[in-house]
């Protein structure tokens, strides 16, 4: 248990640490699109530049609730803290909705209701080299949020990506606005933010799955089954539950044993259905097993036993 808590430690540390180098890269990335956006008269800049903003907003999310995460259980969180990562990308969520709207409607009243300005030449500097930081964020966060196996990381180097792709429609709005085009600078800005309100509304799916406790991919339950059934002593799998808490899993399972056997051989089962399922399913947190006996009596027959077999479970393989 201690190495566990130093390995969760080192992994919040290393998740920690890159995301505050993407909040100061950000940070200056910015202010420089904003400043940008405003004197070279490009709405597309501008709107590029507050996406960004909503960058820093969710990296700082992210840093406070690995934070939180991090904490051990106690007397009022006997579960943990892990869901702090899920709440702050959901709360995160509904503000990159409402910024991305927000800069829609600027957009379409841009449009539609003012003179539209020629963006000056400075503005496609701002967006070609944004294109390449965000390209360089999105691969170092991806590549250590694969490395740590880490669901917020993974889809905070999304969130830049989104980025870069904002800053290509506004650099193409840019030029096409230089080149005799001006509507293209509001519509890119457009582009952007209905760019913005799709990550935000994934975001917002993903983060209210995880708080309603949505269970693990079918393919990985299957897999848990049948290396129970084939490494194990039980006789059947009766029914198996598994739901995401945060960056770790919760295993609920029901077993059934030979009947015959020992409470302490039952008990051995059990603490091996328990070591399998870890050694098949990463950042597992605790695994519940129940254990059932298997017998011929009228009240629980093989066919009962059979019908009540978890739908994970080949029936051919054990009976």
């Amino acid at each position: 248990m201690r190495n566990n808590v130093v390995d969760e430690n080192k992994r919040y540390k290393i998740a920690s640490r890159i995301t505050w180098i993407t909040i100061i890269l950000n940070l200056v990335l910015a202010i420089g699109k904003i400043i940008i956006g405003f004197i070279s008269n490009s709405s597309a800049i501008l709107a590029d530049g507050i996406h960004t903003v909503s960058d820093i907003g969710s990296s700082v999310g992210i840093v406070i609730g690995f934070f939180i995460a991090k904490k051990p259980e106690d007397e009022e969180h006997q579960y943990g803290h892990e869901k702090a990562e899920t709440i702050a990308a959901f709360l995160l969520s509904l503000m990159l909705i409402a910024v991305g709207v927000k800069m829609g409607i600027s957009s379409l009243k841009l449009m539609l209701c003012q003179t539209v300005k020629v963006p000056t030449v400075i503005a496609i500097w701002a967006a070609a080299i944004s294109i390449v930081i965000k390209e360089f964020q999105f691969r170092m966060v991806m590549n250590v949020g694969k490395k740590i196996d880490s669901k917020a990381l993974i889809a905070d180097a999304w969130h830049h990506r989104s980025d870069a792709l904002s800053s290509i429609a506004a650099l193409l709005g840019v030029v096409g606005a230089r080149m005799g085009y001006p509507l293209l600078d509001p519509l890119a800005g457009l582009v952007v933010s209905i760019i913005v309100v799709k990550v935000g509304v994934e975001f917002f799916i993903h983060g209210y799955n995880e708080l309603m406790d949505v269970s693990i991919e079918e393919s990985k339950l299957y897999e848990i089954s049948r290396n129970l059934m084939k490494n194990t002593d039980i006789r059947n799998i009766n029914d198996i539950k598994a739901r995401k808490h945060g960056s770790k899993v919760y295993v609920d399972i029901k077993v059934c044993v030979d009947p015959n056997i020992t409470v302490y051989m039952g008990h051995s089962i059990a603490e091996k259905v328990e070591e399998e399922v870890k050694r098949s399913l990463k950042n597992v947190k605790d695994v519940m097993v129940h254990v059932n006996p298997c017998s011929n009596h009228e009240e629980m027959n093989c066919l009962t036993c059979k019908n009540k077999t978890s739908k994970y479970v080949n029936k051919e393989n054990k009976g």
